[in-house]
């Protein structure tokens, strides 16, 4: 079987030859520094060595601002850090050594206002920039079907998209105050996007449509299930319309946090992968498994175990093959890996996640 034949047949419950070996998240920058000093020799290279499957090829469309905000426009100087407005038009607090995640500060809409402009300015589904001069030659590229075709991408998503415009406390006050507002910037979302995969899949076979969420955390999901079967349901069902009507077999969503409590709605607006299932956050990964059998799945190895060395590396791993035997499952590490785990640590992982894959005949 080639990398997408197995990716596809893996989550959709088909037999397979083998499990798919990837690599959903990279290192932190931080993790490569370290990583030099320990043996690492090119680290723009650094999964070479591990002869990974290709995971996906993104179609290279833009789905989001266009024109984009311009991008690390400095507004103070913090010293370790800077206030400074990114690609998205948030202006953050961002340490300069890349070790966090940034501090959102401001958003660019505040108002229903700011809202109809950024419609017209910058969320225009027929702006010829959104594609690629390229375009053409990557679709003739792909027509080799041995890699799997993904529309979506971060930070793309009916939830995750609003969040960026407004603000994630404001957009959750909005439900109650402004339901409206929030009915329009999903239900305009959707008719965008739409637009733009039909555009794309005119030039080329899509096998996977993505959506970001990141709509939960430690304690579960930021809204009601009934918040989420009001708002987000009927958009879903209709991008899922959409797939079935090309031939798409794969939905997706990645959405961080525990999912276990959003996963029966996910199902129901037909969602069929979710990921990454992060293990620190309380995703209890077989008992997700048992729970809901035709779920597809990806990620859920958690990271920190890596930085624990070869004995919890080992347990960790066992608890993947039992979620392997059970299907529907692809295993990588749970998020960005961080500067804690070191090179001798991640080669021993990549050897054991390899073996642990490829030991799984007809999973």
């Amino acid at each position: 079987m080639n990398s997408r034949e197995r990716i596809l047949a893996t989550l959709l419950g088909k037999k397979v030859d083998r499990v798919p070996y990837v690599m959903l998240f990279g290192p932190w920058g931080t993790a490569l520094e370290r990583w030099k000093t320990e043996g690492l020799e090119k680290p723009d290279q650094w999964g070479a060595e591990f002869e990974f499957d290709p995971l996906w090829h993104g179609v290279p469309v833009n789905l989001g601002w266009c024109p984009p905000w311009p991008g690390n426009e400095i507004i103070e100087d913090k010293g370790d850090a800077v206030i400074k407005r990114d690609w998205r038009g948030i202006i953050v607090r961002d340490r300069k050594d890349g070790s966090s995640m940034p501090e959102w500060l401001e958003h660019p809409v505040k108002t229903r206002d700011d809202w109809e402009r950024v419609k017209a300015e910058r969320f225009n589904p027929d702006d010829p920039a959104r594609f690629p001069a390229n375009w053409k030659d990557w679709c003739r590229e792909r027509a080799k079907g041995d890699v799997v075709v993904q529309l979506g991408y971060f930070p793309w998503g009916l939830f995750g998209t609003p969040r960026d415009l407004v603000g994630n406390e404001e957009l959750l006050v909005l439900f109650y105050d402004d339901p409206e507002w929030v009915h329009d910037m999903m239900d305009y979302l959707t008719d965008f996007w739409l637009k733009i995969y039909e555009k794309v899949v005119r030039d080329v076979r899509v096998d996977w449509i993505h959506i970001w969420e990141d709509m939960a955390g430690k304690q579960g999901s930021l809204i009601s299930g009934d918040m989420f079967r009001k708002f987000m349901t009927p958009n879903y069902r209709r991008i899922r319309d959409f797939a079935r009507a090309h031939d798409i077999p794969i939905l997706s969503v990645d959405t961080d946090g525990n999912c276990t409590e959003m996963i029966p709605w996910f199902e129901e607006a037909e969602v069929n992968v979710l990921w990454p299932f992060e293990r620190q956050a309380g995703c209890d990964l077989l008992a997700i498994r048992r729970r809901f059998p035709k779920l597809g799945m990806v990620g859920g190895f958690n990271k920190r175990a890596i930085a624990r060395g070869p004995k919890a590396i080992d347990a960790e791993m066992e608890v993947m093959r039992k979620v392997m035997a059970r299907g529907r499952f692809i295993p990588s590490p749970d998020h960005l890996l961080p500067h804690d785990i070191s090179w001798p640590d991640m080669r021993y992982f990549c050897e054991r996640l390899k073996d642990a894959c490829y030991s799984c005949k007809g999973c």
